[in-house]
């Protein structure tokens, strides 16, 4: 069996700063250090800042007065971000440069008068901080159907912004439906998905049709790894995501000559140890 590696795959730049963020506030002021939701949708990276010493919370009644906490790389609303001002802790801020760039250009169009209509997964900690960023007038959409039943209160100024971990076909099948029904509608000036979740799903598209089954290394929480797997099985290849080497079932590779091998923006890369062969 032949094990293709895609390029690029596993941590991104935006992963690695959040990661780092944490691990030196824990060596600076020690245990514990707060973080507001997972820090990047990782099981084993939580797992082991948990064991350094970190607290991952949701809600921050659970942070002590007085405690250092950091927000996760997917950001936070606005009113997270008064609460946490109001309660005096001392705050780190890990959120993805990409997702504060989507936040900056939501305030400074809001103030212009625009409304927004965007484009994400329901419930996903990114999605709830980009519409926390304004107390109205964000509509979510999550496919073409939404967009036909969405009810914005003015199109005249209206924008679009996107989940900046979403398939890149998805968003723009969703985003040319918003067009057709709203065509004076401001797109991003550049496409709010992530270089590094698109560069990971254009290695796919392109390994995909040439291997017998593709492998994803990512948690079942992580929006960007899901999309690999949903892309290779669109193109007709069989995908399985898995959290570790002992999620791998043998009936997978039966009959299989070559198997591909990609990992998530949020997953560690592949074992090193492995020749690429792509």
């Amino acid at each position: 069996m032949r094990v293709v590696l895609a390029q690029p795959r596993g941590f991104c730049a935006g992963v690695e700063r959040a990661i780092e963020i944490v691990e030196r506030a824990l060596e600076k002021y020690g245990p514990p250090i707060y973080v507001r939701h997972e820090i990047v949708h990782n099981t084993y990276v939580v797992s082991d800042l948990k064991a350094k010493g970190a607290i991952f919370i949701e809600d921050l009644c659970e942070v002590p007065p007085g405690a250092t906490l950091v927000f996760s790389a997917h950001g936070v609303s606005q009113a997270v971000r008064r609460e946490a001002a109001a309660r005096g802790f001392s705050v780190f801020d890990a959120t993805c440069p990409l997702v504060t760039k989507v936040h900056v250009e939501v305030a400074k169009l809001h103030k212009e008068g625009y409304e927004f209509i965007m484009i994400g997964h329901k419930g996903h900690p990114e999605v709830e901080g980009t519409m926390g960023q304004l107390s109205e007038g964000i509509y979510l959409v999550e496919d073409v159907a939404d967009v036909d039943a969405v009810q914005v209160g003015q199109s005249e100024k209206l924008a679009v912004v996107t989940q900046t971990t979403l398939s890149v076909d998805d968003a723009a099948q969703i985003l040319a439906a918003v067009k057709r029904r709203f065509p004076a509608v401001r797109e991003p000036k550049q496409q709010d998905i992530c270089y590094a979740t698109q560069n990971r799903q254009d290695a796919v598209k392109v390994m995909a049709p040439r291997v017998d089954v593709l492998v994803v290394v990512g948690s079942p929480t992580s929006s960007n790894s899901n999309r690999l797997r949903e892309l290779a099985e669109r193109l007709g290849t069989p995908a399985h995501m898995v959290d570790a080497a002992g999620d791998l079932e043998p009936a997978w590779f039966a009959g299989k000559s070559k198997v591909g091998l990609t990992a998530g923006a949020s997953a560690s890369p592949p074992a090193p140890r492995l020749p690429r062969c792509w």
